[in-house]
């Protein structure tokens, strides 16, 4: 009977440092420092930035969700790794964790805020909270990386535009769609294109950014390189997009084309094997065959690791 009792307390420890190994579910899939000092030391070194998480682990529905959607991420997970300098703050524990939250006025059991170190532990940017989706903190990611004078990755850029919430579409109807996608992918504000059907007619769809490309200078752009014969766009665009000299209809009865039709630019290159977001394809597909080097911009580390 003791032997009995022994094997399963070992078998509860065994499972007991097991759970404890698992990275916590609130933390995402970075791999975070522990330790201020050590975070500041390696930020001299590097000269990388402190990403600082103050985050309450265990933690509420709302945190976990921060660390399975956005900081599981993978695009988010290597630009924090490889462009800062990541460290994890437990808001709910005691030790160094609690002194650190003292140090910075941080309070305690809150939802998670990030913060941006220099090597000497100031903040580099201003101290933002609730900022709780992908677009929102690569944005922070960008502005610190800019303050403390550092090279934004052409990728880090391309997914804050990606995930921006009010990103639109238009359809143009052109002779071939595998030259609109590449055509319309270079336009400045295109964020991402799709080939496809509407009347009978090759198209290619685009989400832009109207910030950065508003309609009637997408449309100029769409004319200057032969990709609009005709241009639909939602029923709320269609007094804007009529400025325009083209044909113009709302978006209606659209069909993306095969598989086989879509990013024929990298279709079979090395390009084709990795696993890109619909942004990045857009914009490998649109500069590979004419700019190797700006297509190549847009990729990870570890992406133009795997092209190599």
């Amino acid at each position: 009977m003791d032997m009995k009792w022994r094997l399963l307390s070992l078998m509860l420890m065994l499972t007991s440092l097991s759970c404890d190994a698992a990275p916590p579910e609130e933390a995402g899939k970075v791999s975070w420092g522990r330790d201020l000092g050590t975070a500041l030391a390696s930020s001299r070194e590097s000269g990388r930035p402190v990403f600082a998480l103050f985050q309450e682990i265990p933690g509420c529905a709302g945190c976990k969700q921060f660390g399975r959607d956005v900081l599981s991420n993978p695009l988010v997970v290597e630009a924090i790794e490889t462009e800062f300098t990541p460290l994890l703050i437990h808001n709910n524990k005691g030790g160094k964790d609690a002194e650190v939250l003292q140090r910075y006025g941080e309070p305690a059991w809150n939802f998670q805020v990030v913060r941006f170190l220099d090597a000497k532990g100031n903040d580099i940017i201003s101290r933002r909270d609730q900022v709780w989706e992908t677009c929102a903190l690569s944005e922070r990611m960008i502005a610190a990386l800019m303050n403390a004078r550092r090279p934004v990755p052409g990728y880090l850029g391309l997914l804050a535009s990606e995930h921006f919430p009010r990103l639109k579409q238009a359809v143009f109807t052109m002779h071939c769609f595998w030259t609109g996608e590449m055509a319309l992918g270079q336009i400045e504000g295109v964020i991402s294109t799709e080939a496809g059907f509407m009347g009978g007619h090759e198209v290619t769809r685009v989400s832009y950014d109207p910030q950065a490309m508003p309609l009637s200078k997408l449309i100029a752009a769409a004319e200057k390189v032969d990709c609009a014969r005709a241009v639909h766009v939602p029923a709320t665009d269609v007094g804007e997009a009529k400025a325009a000299r083209l044909q113009v209809g709302v978006i209606s009865g659209y069909q993306s084309a095969p598989a086989s039709d879509q990013k024929r630019q990298i279709s079979g290159t090395a390009l084709d094997r990795l696993h890109l977001t619909g942004a990045q394809a857009t914009k490998m597909n649109a500069w590979l065959r004419s700019d190797a080097a700006r297509a190549l911009s847009f990729l990870t580390p570890s992406q133009r690791a795997q092209v190599k």
